[in-house]
Parts: structure tokens; sequence; C-alpha cells
């Protein structure tokens, strides 16, 4: 299921909403797809709409059209689909295509996660063969490295897609609208299912190695014209095959395979008509031998290692469907005795009405609590109105120094006497810098004297209930499951907040 225009649109990470969404339990359900949007931060909800109020929609929302989670956008008379490839329907062909879902999202939730790119780096790595080349070579032989240099980029282009990864630039030139619809999937047949395999590399794999080992040797010109002349005229046998390819056995040309073969054509004839005939070097044929040796280890190495890491995450995908199992873990979360507290009222904040209750029995110096606290933060922001939470810290006036009955006391007064928000703060910035006198800086003196009985008894409960060890978290009563990381929460909100057997 190829979601392209639509993840790029919507500025998701592929590689990590492709993640969560096949490893949601109800993959490839549209449950599936409206929750994996909603842990990505598109708010959304989902609906079965009779067609006949279509015309009530907003002018963008997301619909399945022809099997396919599609981006549908109102232009006019018309509408435009992203998916795989982007399309123009009228209406009535968008009604016979489509089912009667249609999910409505907030665009402007959505955030532009920032992932790191090697292209910065490829681009200097260009940017200094064309200065090498500009000072120090002929115009043909600089000529050659350009032709080199897009041969390189392109090949690392379709290496870098076989890995799940949107390559916009073969996109721009197989095109992507529906009248080229056509050369879209040509391009995809031909590069996709590739059924050459040499140690587990395809053609399109040694195509990136062929390229980076002119690219090197274009650096050493007129030295290492001889080597380069020869690679050229051996050249003609790929190009014979990959048009052999196309027009016989697939029946489908490809233009990002086009263009390669152009680039090969040119440097042929660069070479046959413009390179001087230099003599036969032994110590340059060595050295260019181990040349094209580590160009295809590293090539294979990162063919086997992202390969790896590409099966490796496909079978979490999968194991991760079972652990989000909503059913699974309100089992477990039902297993233990549920727990009665006196006191829920003592540092909680959130929404007072909720019925969604959270606790987290913590201590100020436990090197763990921080990220449980923090996970509770960010439910808090994110379901303001549905939970609160319980800040639920294990103290004993008889066992504890004077900097933790301090610290207790500064927090003890910036909750009775400052806004939510600002308790909030104070916790998060205790866990950053773990500085008594920091702490004590933004209370000054006025927190010397807090009535800290209502902590010492909901520290007593805790003992009593046998909740000792830090962080653990409560869910109305009922301790998070040891089985699952404190983070899984995140992906049982939603239900828990409906389930009623469990608020």
């Amino acid at each position: 299921m190829l979601l392209d225009k639509l993840i790029n649109y919507l500025k998701l990470d592929k590689q990590e909403f492709l993640f969560q969404f096949n490893s949601h339990p109800n993959y490839p359900s549209a449950l599936a797809f409206s929750d994996t949007l909603n842990f990505m931060g598109v708010r959304n909800d989902a609906y079965e709409l009779d067609k006949e109020y279509w015309d009530e929609l907003p002018e963008e929302f997301i619909a399945i059209v022809d099997n396919t989670f599609s981006l549908v956008k109102k232009t006019g008379n018309n509408y435009s689909i992203y998916s795989d490839k982007a399309k123009t329907l009228n209406k009535e062909e968008l009604h016979k295509k489509a089912t009667d879902f249609v999910l409505l999202f907030e665009k402007e939730n959505v955030e532009n996660k920032s992932v790191t790119s090697y292209k910065p780096f490829i681009y200097a790595i260009f940017a200094i063969i064309a200065i090498y080349t500009l000072l120090n070579q002929t115009w043909y032989e600089g000529a050659f490295n350009i032709l080199s240099m897009i041969g390189v980029y392109i090949s690392l282009e379709i290496f870098n897609q076989k890995f799940g990864n949107t390559s916009t630039v073969i996109g721009s030139i197989c095109g992507g609208d529906a009248a080229t619809s056509q050369t879209v999937n040509s391009c995809n047949k031909i590069i996709d299912q590739d059924k050459t395999s040499i140690l587990g590399l395809k053609f399109s794999d040694f195509s990136l190695i062929y390229f980076i080992g002119i690219t090197v040797l274009g650096l050493f010109l007129p030295a290492t014209s001889f080597i380069i002349k020869g690679f050229t005229l051996a050249s003609v046998i790929a190009i014979g095959y990959s048009l052999y390819i196309q027009g016989f056995v697939e029946k489908a040309f490809c233009r990002v395979c086009l263009l390669i073969i152009s680039v090969l054509i040119a440097q042929l004839i660069i070479s046959i008509f413009l390179f001087d005939n230099t003599y036969f070097d032994l110590t340059t044929s060595l050295l260019s031998l181990i040349l094209w040796v580590a160009s295809f280890s590293l090539i294979l190495y990162l063919n086997n290692t992202l390969n790896e890491k590409e099966n490796l995450q496909k079978s979490n995908a999968k194991n991760l469907r079972f652990k989000r199992n909503y059913e699974l873990f309100k089992r477990e979360l039902l297993e233990k005795e549920k727990i009665t507290f006196t006191d829920n009222e003592t540092f909680s904040v959130g929404s007072k009405e909720a019925r969604l209750k959270i606790s987290i029995i913590s201590n100020p110096y436990c090197g763990f609590c921080k990220d449980a606290h923090k996970i509770m933060e960010n439910l808090l922001v994110k379901y303001p109105n549905d939970i609160s939470v319980q800040m639920r810290f294990n103290y004993s006036s008889e066992k504890q120094n004077e900097k933790f009955t301090g610290l207790i006391s500064d927090f003890m007064y910036i909750y009775k006497n400052k806004p939510e928000k600002e308790f909030l703060n104070i916790v998060e910035y205790w866990f950053e810098t773990k500085d008594e006198d920091k702490i004590r800086q933004k209370t000054a003196p006025a927190s010397n004297h807090e009535n800290l009985e209502a902590l010492i008894n909901m520290s007593i409960e805790n003992r009593d209930a046998g909740l000792n060890f830090t962080p653990i978290i409560l869910i109305n009563g009922y301790q998070f499951p040891e089985k699952y990381d404190r983070e899984d929460i995140y992906y049982f909100i939603d239900e828990l907040t409906e389930d009623e057997e469990i608020i």
C-alpha cells in the first residue's frame, strides 16, 4: 500500500508512519490508519458517509479511493487525489471509485519533523569535485565528471528508494499526474521488480558501484583515461541488457533508466573521441581494481545492513501488533487487584472532572522517574480534558535528610500558591537540574513552613499498598503491567478513556 503523496502532503516521517501503521493490531483497517494519524499528531475523525452528503465536506479530506487511503482536494468541479500518485477525477468518477469512508483531519496540528539526510554530505562532495575539475581539468574531462556525478546521484536515489524512502527526483523524472500514471507504473515496474541478484545486489545497485568508481577515476584524468575508456566500452553490455529488459521482457520503458542510459552513452562518446589513447599502466590498473572492489564492498555492506534493518522493522511491526492489542493490555492491567487511595487530591493536576485518573508513584531522586514524569506531562498536554494525574511522592519525615524535606516543601508551596502550569514546570525543572538551591530560588523562604502531613500520609498509603519501588504508574487504581514499557501507555489512552469497565 503506497501512501507517498499523502504522507508528503501531511509532512509526516514516512518510515515512522509506516512502522506505526504496520504495527497497529488492526492493520490495515481504517481504524489503524486513523489511530496512526492521531499518534503522529494529526487529529482526525472518521465517518461512514453516503456520497449524497459529500458536497458538504471540507475542501480537503481523506477517503479510500481505489482501495488506497488518499487525500482528496476539491479543485473547482473536479477532485485532486493524492496517494501513491496524483490524479484528477470528476465527481462521478470519485463516487464510483471511493467507499463511503471519509476521514476529516486538522491540518494545523501537523508538525514537520526534521529527518537526518545524507544529501548535504553528497552535495559537499560534488561541490569539491566540481571545483577541482574546474581548476585542473579540460572542459571535456569536466563534462565527463559531471555526467558521473549525475549517475551517482540518480543511482543513489534508486538505491535509497529500495528501502521505503520516497525519491522526489525519481518521481519528477517519471512524472506524477494522471496523464503520466502509466509512466510512473513503468518506472516502479522496472526498478522495484528487478529480478537480478548477485550477492543480494540488483542491477540498479551495480549502476551505483559503476558511477562511484568512474567518478573517482575521473579525478585522475588523463592518467586513468585508458582504464575509463575500457569501462565505458564495457557499459555497452549494460545498456543493451537494460534496453532488452525494458523492451522485450517488461515491455515498458522507464524514464529514469533511459536517463542513466543517456549518461552512459554520452560518457562513451566522450571517452572514444576526446580521451587520449594513453598506454596501459599496470600500477594504475591495480589501483583501479582495488577501487572497484572497495566500491563493491561498500555498496554490498550498505545493502545487507539496510536489508537487515528493514527485515527487523517488519518483524518488530508484526510483533507489536500483539503487544499493542488493547484487549491483551486490558487483561494484563486488570490482573492485579485494584488499589484505592483516600487522598486523590494532593499534587493532582489535569482535569478535575476526568474519569481516567493516573497516579505516578515516584521519588524526586529516582533516576528513572524523570522519563515517567515526562510521559505524564505529555499526556496532560495531549489529553487536557480527558485525564488527571496525581504525583504520589514517597517521603518519610523520619528517614529523609533536610534537603529532601526542603525540596518537597518547595513543591508543596508551588502547588498550593501558584498555577498548575507553574507546578508542572518546577517539577520538570527539578528533574532537569537536580539542584535544590535553584528550586529554592524560585520559591523563596516562604516555602519553609509548609505542612507536609498530607504527603506523609500519602507515602504511608503507598507503602501499605506495597508501592515501594519507583516509578510505578497506576491507571484508575490498576498497576500498569510490568510486561509493557511505560511508553506503551500512549497507544492505549484513547481506548482507556472510553472503557466503562476501567473508568
